[in-house]
């Protein structure tokens, strides 16, 4: 096991660097920054200095090294639009989006597998033929849309949820929390699930796809021939074989709600680093959309590095290597 930890840790790495090299980039073909800090009226000799005490009259890779320096240590410069540490920035919106995605993640992975294995083991009943059409549905509707009716009907018609914002926040040491309050979770409910329906969806359809065709393998068979319940067999083992796919989706899914709150985060006005990205990409902020490159990178890369390590412990077949011992 500790080789292919080896071996995903150097891969993240390699990953960690390419993105890099991609925000960098933005540095120098998306505008120039002396020009953002100084405006259109600066003279030559304020430009000049500006660009050397910024280091941008260095060679290429002799910036890219600062760069990779400096995002090692979490620093991204100073946002162009709000004149403020990128990090601090960063470091206010980052708790909004990780509870809004968890919140969903959470609420899809609690309805998508009952959901999935009800819609298996029934897969004749109108109960079942009505989950798979809600599905479809539901995969369908783009998540906009999906937010907006949600506003329309809970919101504005039947006035149960607020349409925006965030509610009362707890600042518990640096990270501030909207869980831990009634207000913040009556604000929170109408965002989280714009986000998770897809997800739901998705998941419910990945377990039930998944389930019957584990109860088809010869294993079950063999099982059912030694007499076992059928909650035994349903949830005993074929469940938690057909959990190693699902947990690969909802790896990938997971980092997926943080990466792309943007348009639910811009709907309810949550005040999240996806709202942040649209006014850093509004006013061309390079040093944030840099910074939202790479933090984003770093989560899919440690979702994935931990869906890997999460296969050991599911699949034993994965602690045996190829000569029979254990890994």
């Amino acid at each position: 096991m500790f080789p292919f930890i080896l071996r995903r840790l150097a891969q993240a790495v390699l990953v960690m660097i390419c993105v890099a090299l991609l925000a960098f980039m933005l540095f120098q073909h998306v505008g120039d920054p002396v020009v953002f800090l100084l405006g259109q009226d600066a003279t030559p000799d304020q430009i000049r200095a500006l660009r050397a005490d910024l280091g941008l009259d260095q060679p290429f890779v002799v910036q890219f090294w600062h760069f990779l320096v400096n995002a090692a240590q979490g620093e991204f410069g100073i946002s162009l639009r709000q004149g403020a540490k990128v990090s601090r920035l960063i470091a206010e919106r980052l708790p909004a989006t990780l509870e809004l995605a968890f919140v969903a993640a959470a609420l899809a992975l609690a309805l998508g597998i009952p959901m999935g294995v009800y819609a298996a083991l029934r897969r004749g009943s109108v109960m079942s033929q009505m989950l798979m059409m809600l599905s479809l549905l539901g995969v369908s509707l783009p998540t906009f849309l999906i937010g907006i009716l949600l506003i329309l009907v809970f919101s504005v018609n039947l006035g149960w949820f607020p349409s925006f914002g965030r509610g009362d926040v707890v600042q518990v040491g640096w990270w501030s929390t909207s869980l831990l309050s009634a207000q913040g979770w009556h604000h929170i409910v109408l965002p989280a699930a714009t986000l998770a329906i897809f997800q739901l969806t998705l998941i419910m359809r990945l377990v039930r796809a998944e389930m019957l065709e584990v109860l088809r393998t010869d294993y079950i068979k063999f099982a059912r021939a030694r007499g076992l319940s059928n909650r035994a067999v349903h949830f005993g083992h074929a469940l938690k074989n057909t959990l190693v796919p699902v947990m690969t989706i909802t790896g990938l899914q997971l980092g997926g709600l943080i990466a792309f709150a943007i348009i639910t985060e811009t709907v309810f006005q949550w005040p999240g680093m996806g709202l942040l990205f649209i006014q850093a990409v509004t006013f061309a902020d390079i040093p944030v959309m840099a910074a939202y490159l790479c933090l984003i990178a770093l989560i899919f890369v440690v979702i994935n590095l931990v869906v890997d390590l999460l296969y050991f412990v599911v699949d034993p077949r994965l602690r045996i290597d190829k000569t029979g011992a254990h890994v």
